[in-house]
């Protein structure tokens, strides 16, 4: 058999002058390449993605409309997700409290709407810097009765008065003066059907017009005439003006009789949407044992609350200010006439809810992001386009 060679493989070893460059280099390149990869010198971990939960059928402040959705919460979100870099993803929740109780269950990251800081809710729920500011306001409808009644009480003012009052003062001393340059008391006509009825019949000419060129035959007199003529055109337009810009804008605006205060819903049908302050003071109000008790109608969405109010389902709506002023530019109203009755009832900030376990950092960032839109005016803008009667939900 043939004799088997072994063969030794020698691994040649680097000089001790070599080694000594490669730790140098080593020891140099590692601390750069730690700082290349985080910035400000610390190891900064990959951001989680948010769940954001937002609640359809709250124009202007949250609403989905052809898939997308749209408002100005929703805007509002978008705007400091961008300016911060915060990955998220959006989910519908049926009602605001279902959403508030997954944010306090830690279902959700961020719960975006309108969302009321009332004392209430500052105990159980953690909130983000507030974006804003507002009321609850009450929506009823206004009847016929109540716009006739309206525009008699404006018919009525003291400054519709005080115009009458003044030009029928001027007319009067105005017939004074002619009853005595043109010497209407000595003459024949005037003795046989006597001073009052003469008087009157001057005093009727200039206020009406017709016939008052046959008062005088002195050139003073048609000075008077021309001067009476006058008064009626001026106090005419004065009078016509503010019959239409003050009395129609009364008889527009004025507010329902029946309801002057919160309590005044005692023994209507109201509608709230479920989960909201507007509920809770219903239920408040509920609670005081005042008969009658207010007929609390939960309501899906508010686009649903203006349907069942022009049909009379309902007797009013609770919902806050900004959605409820919306609602009377944007919403199919059907001929119907409502008005807000009440507003500005207990004005409460606005804001986001965030789950307690988000980290500190993060709603940090979102507080400051807040703080630097509302000094920069986005949340004026988006308010303001809300109100607008062309703007649409999205804007």
């Amino acid at each position: 058999m043939p004799e088997r060679r072994a063969f030794r493989i020698a691994r040649a070893r680097p000089a001790p002058w070599l080694r000594s460059c490669v730790a140098v280099l080593l020891a140099i390149a590692m601390p750069a390449t730690a700082a290349a990869l985080e910035p400000g010198g610390r190891a900064e971990s990959a951001l989680p993605v948010l769940r954001v939960g937002v609640v359809d059928g709250a124009p202007p402040c949250s609403d989905r409309e052809g898939g997308d959705w749209r408002g100005l919460a929703v805007e509002l979100w978008s705007r400091i997700s961008t300016r911060e870099r915060l990955p998220y993803v959006l989910s519908e929740w049926p009602s605001v409290q279902a959403m508030l109780e997954a944010s306090r269950n830690g279902d959700l990251d961020v719960a975006v709407g309108c969302i009321n800081v009332s004392p209430e809710r500052l105990q159980r729920y953690r909130f983000s810097l507030p974006f804003q500011e507002d009321g609850l306001a009450v929506m009823v409808l206004q009847s016929r009765l109540d716009l006739g009644r309206s525009f008699l009480l404006a018919l009525f003012t003291p400054t519709l008065l005080q115009l009458l009052g003044g030009y029928l003062a001027a007319i009067a001393l105005l017939a004074l003066l002619i009853w005595r340059l043109e010497h209407y008391g000595q003459q024949p006509q005037t003795l046989s059907r006597g001073r009052t009825r003469s008087f009157t019949a001057v005093f009727q000419m200039l206020a009406t017009g017709p016939g008052s060129n046959t008062l005088v035959a002195t050139s003073r007199g048609q000075g008077i005439v021309l001067l009476a003529y006058l008064v009626r055109i001026v106090s005419a337009s004065l009078l016509v003006g503010y019959l239409t810009v003050n009395v129609a804008r009364q008889a527009q605006g004025l507010p329902s009789s029946r309801l002057r205060s919160v309590a005044d819903l005692r023994g209507l049908r109201v509608g709230v949407r479920d989960g909201t302050v507007s509920e809770a003071l219903l239920q408040e109000l509920n609670a005081g044992g005042t008969p009658p008790k207010v007929a609390i109608v939960p309501l899906p969405s508010l686009r649903s609350g203006i349907d069942q109010l022009v049909s009379r389902r309902v007797d009013a709506l609770l919902s806050d200010n900004l959605q409820l002023r919306y609602a009377l530019i944007h919403a199919p109203l059907q001929g119907a006439r409502p008005i807000l009755a009440l507003q500005g009832i207990r004005p409460e900030s606005q804001a986001f809810v965030l789950s307690p376990s988000l980290p500190a950092a993060t709603a940090e960032r979102i507080d400051r992001a807040i703080s630097a839109l509302k000094r920069n005016g986005v949340v004026s803008e988006l308010r303001q386009q809300a109100t607008e009667p062309d703007a649409g939900p999205g804007r």
